[in-house]
């Protein structure tokens, strides 16, 4: 089974039932022309975070890594209209680009992007008790994503929901001579999973458009 494949049953999903509409589209093209790196997710995926949004009743979001806001908007979708989305961008410039984007989604009013190193910026939620959170999705730097996920358990409570991507990276997850570094932020996450008294987790692998990789989905239980 070929990455072609993997793209070409992507394409069709998105015509068939995913639905990305012009805004969502604008925000990936927008990101495109500002030279933004091609990791958003891919609407299948996009639209797979809203849909756990909703199904959870999310009413305060916590994304880490706005990008282009593209996954932004997603999440932003799902919540009630007196919900909240906070999001953490390190790039200023990928920050006013996200911010433009969920404006023309007419969804800016829900949202909130904080620009800074997201641990910076979580460790001051942290000290001024800004939680919690009932839906997390941690998709920024990867090797942090341990130090990440410590924190945020620090902002959510018991039935919140914790989603985690890029955690399989093309399988190098399980290769023990793997040097990459956001591999082995990865392995360590696991760990911590594993060993973790408040979150209950599983690991999906996921092929599409961006190749091999996958996410994982944590429910805080207490």
């Amino acid at each position: 089974m070929s990455e072609q494949v993997w793209s070409e049953v992507d394409s069709y999903v998105e015509r068939q039932i995913v639905g990305e509409d012009a805004a969502l589209a604008a925000a990936r093209q927008a990101s495109a022309e500002a030279g933004l790196p091609p990791i958003a997710l891919t609407p299948a995926l996009g639209k797979l975070l809203y849909l756990l949004a909703r199904v959870h009743g999310a009413r305060r979001i916590l994304e880490l890594g706005t990008l282009g806001g593209y996954s932004t908007i997603w999440l932003a979708r799902a919540l009630p209209a007196d919900g909240e989305l906070v999001s953490l961008e390190l790039n200023p410039q990928y920050a006013e680009l996200a911010g433009a984007n969920v404006e023309r989604a007419g969804v800016g009013s829900l949202i909130k992007i904080e620009v800074g190193p997201a641990l910076d910026s979580l460790r001051a939620m942290t000290a001024k008790q800004g939680g919690p959170f009932d839906f997390v999705f941690i998709d920024a730097d990867k090797q942090s994503t341990p130090a990440y996920f410590e924190l945020v358990l620090e902002l959510v409570r018991p039935g919140s929901v914790i989603v985690t991507d890029n955690v399989v990276r093309d399988g190098k997850l399980i290769d023990p001579d793997s040097g990459d570094a956001g591999a082995l932020g990865m392995r360590r996450f696991h760990e911590l999973l594993a060993a973790s008294t408040r979150v209950t987790a599983t690991t999906v692998q996921t092929v599409g458009a961006k190749g091999y990789d996958g996410f994982t989905l944590a429910l805080v239980e207490r």
